[in-house]
C-alpha cells in the first residue's frame, strides 16, 4: 500500500507505525495506519488520504492483531458478525483473517488439504446462491454467516429489485429458498465487483466459503466453478489455470479453461482447497475453454475498503455530487 506522509515526522511514523482498523457506527469500518489518537479524535492514513475521524463515530479500535483489540465502546454494543462453513471439515480449519477484514471475511489455514472436485461440491455448494433481477440472472456467494455476498456490478447494474435463491441440503434433498430483502451494500463498477446483504426477517445463518490467494496458483492447477450458466443452477465446471496474468482492457484476470457462461458472472472460482481464488466474470464468446475471473486479492481489497464502495439504496448518486453549472453573467439592458 502506497502511503501518503507529510512532513518528516509523519514519515517516521508511517514507517513504524502498525495498520488498524477502526470500526465505526452503522456497521462500517477504516482500514489504515494510526497516525495520532486524540480525545475527540482519531487521524488515521488509508493510503491515499488521510482522515480525521470523530470519536463519538467510533465504536472499536482494532490493532493488526485481534487478540490487542482496544475497545472504545461496551463489547455488547457492538455487532460482531463470524463466519463459517457448515461442514466441519472445512470450518475446523479455516480461521477468521486477522488482516484488513477484521473477521467480516475469512481465509483458510496452511493445514488445509487438497480435496476433490466431488468432495468439495459437497462442502461448498450450499454457499453459492443465483441472484436474479428483472433483467437477468448471475451468481454470488457468501462471505460470512450473516448474510453478505458477492457478486458481480454487471449483474445488479441498474436494479433495484433484487432476488437471491439459496440451496441447502436438508434430510438429503436439496431445499430451496429464495430471499427477496436484498440489499446491495457496496458497488465497484470498474473491478467488476458488488457487496449484497439479504435482510430478509426469517434469514438463517448462511453457509460460507473461505478466500483463498490467487498469488500461490500455478499455470496448469486444477480449479473448478460453481454457478448458474444460463439459468442452469449449481452448475459445476472444472479446468485448468491457463493463465494468471491475462490482460483485458488494463486490468488482470484469471484465465481458465472452466467452462463460464452467461450465468455464471459473480460465481467463485475454486481451487482444490475449496478457497475462492477468483470470481467468475466473462468469456471470450468465439472460443470453448476461453473463461475469466477476477483475482481474490481484488475482491478483498473491494472488501476491506468497502466503505469507500458504499452505496445507498434511497440515493444511487450517491457516490457523485453534481453541482449547478455557473450562470452565464447576464448583460444589462440597453437602455
Amino acid at each position: 500500500m502506497l502511503k501518503q506522509c507529510v512532513g518528516s515526522f509523519l514519515a517516521l511514523y508511517c514507517a513504524t507505525a502498525p495498520a488498524a482498523t477502526v470500526e465505526l457506527k452503522g456497521n462500517a469500518s477504516v482500514t489504515g495506519t494510526i497516525l495520532a489518537e486524540r480525545s475527540d479524535q482519531i487521524i488515521i492514513d488509508i493510503g491515499y488520504t488521510v482522515l480525521v475521524i470523530p470519536r463519538d463515530q467510533v465504536l472499536k479500535l482494532l490493532h493488526d492483531n485481534d487478540v490487542a483489540a482496544q475497545s472504545i465502546v461496551a463489547p455488547a454494543a457492538i455487532p460482531v458478525m463470524r463466519s463459517g462453513l457448515t461442514n466441519s471439515a472445512i470450518s475446523d480449519q479455516a480461521s477468521p483473517d486477522s488482516g484488513a477484514g477484521q473477521g467480516f471475511y475469512r481465509t483458510a489455514a496452511a493445514s488445509v488439504q487438497e480435496q476433490s472436485v466431488r468432495e468439495l461440491v459437497k462442502i461448498l455448494g450450499a454457499a453459492v446462491v443465483q441472484v436474479r433481477t428483472p433483467g437477468g440472472l448471475g451468481s454470488g456467494f457468501f462471505i460470512n454467516a450473516d448474510g453478505f455476498l458477492i457478486t458481480n456490478f454487471h449483474v445488479v447494474e441498474g436494479e433495484t429489485q433484487i432476488s437471491v435463491e439459496v440451496y441447502a441440503i436438508k434430510d438429503g434433498q436439496m431445499e430451496r429458498k429464495s430471499y427477496k430483502q436484498v440489499r446491495i451494500i457496496a458497488l465497484n463498477k470498474f473491478g467488476d465487483l458488488a457487496l449484497l446483504h439479504i435482510e430478509d426477517k426469517d434469514a438463517p445463518k448462511f453457509a460460507s466459503v473461505p478466500l483463498g490467494d490467487s498469488d500461490k496458483l500455478s499455470v496448469g492447477d486444477r480449479v473448478f466453478a460453481i454457478g448458474s450458466p444460463l439459468g442452469l443452477e449449481r452448475t459445476v465446471t472444472e479446468g485448468i489455470l491457463s493463465t494468471k496474468t491475462r490482460e483485458l482492457e488494463g486490468e488482470l484476470y484469471l484465465q481458465t479453461t472452466a467452462q463460464i457462461n452467461p450465468g455464471n458472472s459473480g460465481g467463485p472460482l475454486f481451487n482444490l482447497r475449496g478457497e475462492v481464488v477468483g470470481v467468475t466474470n466473462m468469456k471470450i464468446t468465439m472460443g470453448e475453454g476461453l473463461g475469466f475471473a477476477i483475482p481474490v486479492e481484488a475482491v478483498e481489497h473491494f472488501l476491506s475498503h468497502r466503505d469507500a464502495f458504499a452505496y445507498d439504496n434511497d440515493n444511487p448518486s450517491n457516490p457523485y455530487r453534481y453541482l449547478e453549472p455557473p450562470s452565464r453573467t447576464k448583460k444589462p439592458a440597453a437602455e
